[in-house]
């Protein structure tokens, strides 16, 4: 079973920059898709970027043009670069994994989530 594990949160003034890490404890087989969603208090989780093996990226509206999705394959890891971050920015934020098919992320392993609050 793999296991994703996040690091990297924290606390940050509004227009800051923070780099969220994951690391997958296994080998995650292909096609895979990782992602990142987050979940502010009294709100549904929601997804903010994905990867893909191929490495294709998607972003939410939201976020595009300052956050950043990336992967590590030689290390197993999976990068959100935060930049220009905005108090609704505010949330935990999770990693997650699954095979992709037919373009559809399904996602089927979680991380614990890290808290990312940005102050104004």
């Amino acid at each position: 079973q793999v296991q994703l594990v996040e690091s990297g949160g924290g606390s940050v003034q509004a227009g800051g920059s923070l780099r969220l890490s994951c690391a997958a404890s296994g080998y995650i087989s292909r096609p895979y898709c990782m992602a990142w969603f987050r979940q502010a208090p009294g709100k549904q989780r929601d997804i903010v970027a994905r990867i893909d093996s191929t490495g294709a990226t998607i972003y939410v509206d939201s976020v595009k043009g300052r956050f950043t999705v990336s992967q590590d394959n030689a290390e197993n890891t999976l990068y959100l670069e935060m930049n220009s971050l905005k108090r609704e920015d505010t949330a935990v934020y999770y990693c997650a994994a699954g095979p992709l098919r037919g373009g559809h992320c399904n996602i089927e392993m979680w991380g614990q989530g890290t808290q990312v609050t940005v102050s104004s």
